[in-house]
C-alpha cells in the first residue's frame, strides 16, 4: 500500500482475546486495512503493530493510539486478562510514530461516541429523559472483561474517565445472590462483577445453576449460548436469566453512581450476544429495581453499540484532537 508520509494514523483495539488493527485518515477510519490477530502465541502487541505494517508496505504513520483492556498509568498499560505491558516508548518504536497514546479501551469507546453510524445503536431501554448535548453518559464493557467508563462533556473538551470497576464486589440482595457469590469466590478466591458478568463470567453462572440443580458440570460460553438459542439445555436458560438480571442490576447501580442521562452505552462481544435475551429475561426491570428510586431510573436510556470497531473510531477522534493541539 502507497500512502503519503505521515497521511494517516494507526489504530490498535487490543482486548483480552483479539488485537484489531487498522489506519485512519483523521477521524475516518479506513475500512480496507482493518485486520483482526489473535493475542494467543503472540510475544507482545509491539510483533502485531510491526507484522501488521509488513503487511501493508511499512506505512509512515503521524501518530498511533491503542486502547487497552487494562489500566493505564502514565502512558504504561498493564493487561486484566492478559500477561502484556504496553507503553507508549514501546509503541513509538514499533509504529515510528511521533505522536503516541495509550489509552483504556472503555476511555476509547466513550470518545466514540457521536461518532458512530446511525446504524451502530440499538436502544435496549428507552428513558423518559431527552438528552441534552452536555450530558454526562456511560459506556459499560461485557466482553472478556467487564469495566465502565462516564464520559463528561466540558469547557475544554470531551473527558473521558477510566475506571476499574469490574473488580469492585458482586451485589447481594438475597439468599441466591449471597450463594452466587460465595460460588465466585471459591474458584476465583473474590467475587468480583467482572467475574460474574464476563465470558468466563457465563461460564461460572452456568456452573453455579448447574451445582444449585445437584449436577455439577461446566460448559463453555459458546455451548452455553447454543444450549440457550436452541432452548436444549434448561441450565443454560436459567444462566442467561441470572446474567441478564445481574447485569440489570449493576448497570442501574453504575447508572445511580454517574447519573448519565445522555445515556448508557453497552458494548463488547457478550454484550451483543445476550442483547436478545434482554426483554425476555427482564433486564429493564432489573436495571429498574431501585426501591423508592426506581421512578427517577427511568430517566436514563440504555443502549446497545453494535459496531466492533467503535474504539477504533474512539481511537482515531482521540488522536485527531491530541494532534491537533500540537
Amino acid at each position: 500500500m502507497t500512502l503519503p508520509p505521515d497521511a494517516t494514523t494507526l489504530l490498535a483495539d487490543l482486548g483480552g482475546t483479539n488485537t484489531r488493527v487498522a489506519l485512519a485518515q483523521g477521524r475516518t477510519i479506513r475500512r480496507d486495512t482493518i485486520r483482526r490477530y489473535p493475542n494467543a502465541g503472540q510475544p507482545g502487541l509491539d510483533t502485531i503493530l510491526r507484522d501488521y505494517l509488513d503487511s501493508l508496505g511499512r506505512v509512515d504513520c503521524a501518530g498511533a493510539c491503542v486502547a487497552v483492556a487494562g489500566p493505564v498509568r502514565d502512558g504504561v498499560a498493564t493487561m486484566t486478562n492478559l500477561a502484556w505491558t504496553i507503553d507508549e516508548d514501546a509503541v513509538a518504536q514499533a509504529t515510528g510514530a511521533e505522536t503516541v497514546a495509550v489509552l483504556n479501551d472503555l476511555q476509547a469507546q466513550g470518545h466514540a461516541l457521536g461518532h458512530l453510524g446511525a446504524d451502530a445503536l440499538a436502544t435496549v431501554v428507552q428513558g423518559t429523559e431527552v438528552p441534552r448535548p452536555d450530558a454526562a453518559r456511560l459506556v459499560i464493557g461485557v466482553g472478556t472483561g467487564f469495566n465502565a467508563a462516564p464520559v463528561h462533556e466540558t469547557p475544554g473538551g470531551r473527558v473521558v474517565v477510566a475506571s476499574e470497576c469490574g473488580h469492585a464486589s458482586l451485589p447481594v440482595r438475597d439468599d441466591t445472590d449471597l450463594r452466587l457469590l460465595h460460588f465466585v469466590e471459591a474458584a476465583h478466591g473474590f467475587g468480583g462483577v467482572e467475574d460474574a458478568l464476563s465470558g468466563r463470567g457465563l461460564e461460572r453462572i452456568y456452573a453455579w445453576r448447574a451445582a444449585e440443580r445437584g449436577a455439577p458440570v461446566e460448559r463453555p460460553a459458546a455451548l452455553i449460548m447454543q444450549g440457550l438459542a436452541d432452548g436444549s439445555d434448561p441450565v443454560a436458560t436459567e444462566a442467561g436469566e441470572a446474567f441478564v438480571r445481574l447485569l440489570g442490576r449493576v448497570a442501574g447501580d453504575l447508572g445511580l453512581i454517574h447519573l448519565p442521562f445522555g445515556g448508557i452505552y453497552l458494548i463488547g462481544g457478550v454484550a451483543r450476544a445476550m442483547q436478545p435475551y434482554f426483554g425476555r429475561f427482564g433486564f429493564a426491570g432489573a436495571f429498574r429495581d431501585k426501591g423508592r428510586f426506581s421512578s427517577f431510573m427511568e430517566s436514563f436510556s440504555v443502549h446497545v453499540i453494535e459496531d466492533d470497531y467503535a474504539a477504533l473510531t474512539g481511537c482515531a477522534v482521540y488522536l485527531d484532537q491530541r494532534m491537533a493541539r500540537r
